[in-house]
């Protein structure tokens, strides 16, 4: 069954002959009458009752009419759908790591979903090593990182950059240089994490020595640092917003960049309208 033999029985219906149709079809009226015949038999019924050179629309046509009528119209719709300039719909899956999730993207969702009703907005977190492959394998649409990686098939949007800052209960006293981490604990995300990489690279650097326990929430870092257990390197977009909790500082610290991050996207996906819209909302934010 194919579309153009949908679109001849139509015709042939609404035109009330193949002669008529063949004419709002530009084709010959043998073409329309070869076409429509496979078809019935394809479907194992005829869809017009041939009554000498004139046809009349067969019980079992009539149902077949009204499909037809549906299916026709869910082409028409996919295809304004895919065009670039179409009202973004259907799914959109966006990822990015815990603190952008908490802290930079809740805003710019809320406003996403109050913009585009009509897209399923579906949204993961992960590591960024993690996100980055679920782009590649197309798992998700689009994702926040700052994996400074180039890729073939990646399309990579720099939307801004995270300062990092040291926090600490105020219970500990002040961290004004490197030497005050000496054999304090320090608080970080796993092995993978960017972060953290950045963080003892930085402590390398200054020769400082101290226990890294490994935590997988920020929830329970920041729990931590407020008993005054230990110290962390977070974004200071993250630190604003939790700073309110009570007893945490922040500082800044020597040497240490802030981190480009990025949305990426693959650029082998085509048109992606709801997509693009996103993209369109975070240059608005940021940029």
């Amino acid at each position: 069954m194919e579309l153009t033999q949908l679109k001849m029985f139509k015709m042939i219906v609404d035109q009330g002959s193949i002669i008529r149709a063949s004419e709002s079809m530009h084709c010959v009226p043998s073409n329309i009458t070869t076409r429509i015949k496979t078809l019935e038999q394809e479907l194992g019924t005829p869809l017009f009752i041939r009554q000498g050179r004139g046809l009349v629309i067969s019980p079992t046509g009539k149902i077949f009419y009204d499909y037809v009528n549906k299916i026709l119209s869910l082409c028409d719709e996919a295809y304004r759908a895919v065009q670039p300039t179409s009202i973004p719909t259907g799914p959109l899956k966006i990822g990015a790591i815990e603190s952008s999730a908490t802290s930079r993207l809740p805003q710019i969702l809320a406003q996403y979903h109050q913009q585009y009703p009509d897209v399923q907005l579906q949204f993961n977190t992960g590591t960024w090593d993690q996100l980055l492959h679920d782009v590649i394998q197309h798992k998700l649409d689009g994702a926040i990182i700052a994996v400074d990686q180039q890729h073939q098939d990646i399309h990579r949007l720099a939307i801004y950059k995270e300062e990092l800052v040291l926090i600490a209960s105020s219970s500990l006293g002040e961290f004004n240089q490197a030497q005050d981490l000496f054999n304090q604990n320090i608080f970080m995300w796993p092995e993978g994490c960017p972060y953290r990489k950045i963080f003892c690279e930085w402590l390398n650097q200054h020769h400082i020595t101290a226990p890294i326990i490994s935590i997988a929430s920020y929830s329970t870092i920041l729990g931590c640092v407020s008993a005054g257990a230990g110290v962390s390197l977070l974004p200071r977009a993250m630190y604003e917003q939790f700073k309110a909790i009570g007893n945490i500082n922040a500082y800044p610290l020597e040497q240490l960049n802030a981190v480009q991050n990025y949305l990426v996207w693959n650029k082998n996906t085509g048109v992606h309208c709801a997509r693009n819209a996103f993209i369109d909302l975070l240059k608005q934010q940021f940029l």
